[in-house]
């Protein structure tokens, strides 16, 4: 199968484009590098032995994403003039017109408590670039899409574990209803039009990296989640962890987690690219067990060997105390489940911080 992966070069994204190739799947790579880096990718063919044609565009751009589809001319990005390029690392590997059978839909701004703070980014950038999007594959006649939604769409729920059928429509955070708004756009784009197929993968809290430490996760600045700051810590990067809040009602205070290994949550893609009912179905990625920070920083000190300093600091806006997920339905409809404990998503952390200690090294 010929898929479009938008965000490739991210952290979910790049270890998804690295299973989709293995399961001998054909690739095209979109991102616009504001939050990634061109490395991942470039690691991933060496990984893999195959190439990863790669366009640096902007989902908001639709013209762009059209020419993209269709192998047609098109700017590469949105105040850019000029065709859409081949990626100079994989030269000859063009983008061939038409063809695709899908598009697994990652990029988007992901932060938070960034998104309290800069709301209208994060509707224009999530909202309006899945937009020009799906317009654009609606041109090309592509219309399958696996969706990267997100646990945030729950808010604070009302009772743990979260099936997919639990109350949506009062996340706590701008990133959580730009999410929502995408989910509503793809539900009623598939029930107007049943040539649409559409996946919506809830995600809990991807961690971890490929056990080869060649890709995993690089944020830029300072992490905004949990495991990549107690990794910088380790290698030296932080001083001290800052754990956001010890007085939730939660056993030890801090905040519970679904944590989920992020190479389960690549192959929950692949697995889903396999269900082939047409209109539109919702599934959750999780483990279906929560940890808490505490428990997550002791995890990751039994794997790395080192103590992790540790700093309470108030609770972020957006935030809440529990949260992890009822995986049966993606278990009982697609095949899947998570196959990583705790201890291996920490160690293979750790595996690529020490291999990695600047990350990829283009901040």
């Amino acid at each position: 199968m010929k898929i479009l992966v938008t965000g490739a070069a991210g952290y979910i994204g790049s270890h998804t484009v690295l299973e989709l190739l293995e399961a001998g799947h054909d690739v095209v790579a979109v991102d616009n590098l504001c939050n990634s880096s061109r490395e991942s990718l470039r690691r991933v063919e060496a990984l893999t032995g195959r190439s990863v044609p790669f366009v640096e565009a902007d989902i908001r751009d639709e013209s762009a994403m059209r020419a993209v589809l269709t192998g047609a001319p098109g700017r590469a990005g949105p105040d850019a003039a000029g065709d859409v390029a081949e990626s100079p690392e994989s030269a000859g590997a063009t983008v061939p017109a038409g063809d695709f059978e899908a598009v697994i839909h990652f990029a988007g701004l992901k932060a938070v408590g960034e998104s309290t703070e800069q709301p209208l980014a994060y509707y224009e950038n999530n909202v309006g670039g899945t937009i020009a999007l799906l317009r654009a594959m609606d041109a090309a006649g592509v219309r399958r899409m696996i969706f990267s939604s997100s646990a945030t769409v729950y808010g604070d729920p009302v009772a743990v574990p979260i099936p997919e059928t639990a109350p949506v429509g009062s996340p706590s955070n701008p990133y959580g209803y730009s999410k929502l708004m995408i989910e509503q756009i793809l539900r009623d784009l598939a029930a107007a039009d049943p040539r649409w197929s559409v996946a919506l993968l809830r995600y809990f809290n991807p961690v971890g990296a490929h056990p080869s430490g060649r890709i995993g996760e690089d944020p830029r600045g300072i992490p905004n989640n949990l495991v990549p700051f107690i990794s910088q810590v380790a290698v030296g990067r932080r001083e001290a962890l800052s754990v956001f809040g010890d007085d939730y009602p939660t056993p030890d205070g801090t905040g519970v987690r679904d944590y989920i290994h992020v190479v389960d949550l690549a192959r929950g893609h692949l697995a889903a690219l396999g269900h082939t009912k047409p209109n539109c179905r919702i599934w959750n990625l999780g483990t279906g067990r929560g940890y808490s920070v505490y428990e997550a920083v002791a995890a990751f000190e039994k794997a790395s060997g080192q103590k992790i300093p540790v700093r309470v600091a108030p609770r972020r806006p957006g935030d809440i105390a529990t949260c992890y997920a009822d995986p049966t339905r993606a278990r009982d409809e697609l095949g899947w489940q998570a196959e990583h404990d705790l201890d291996a998503m920490m160690r293979d952390a750790w595996n690529w911080q020490q291999q990695n200690p600047d990350g990829y090294g283009e901040q």
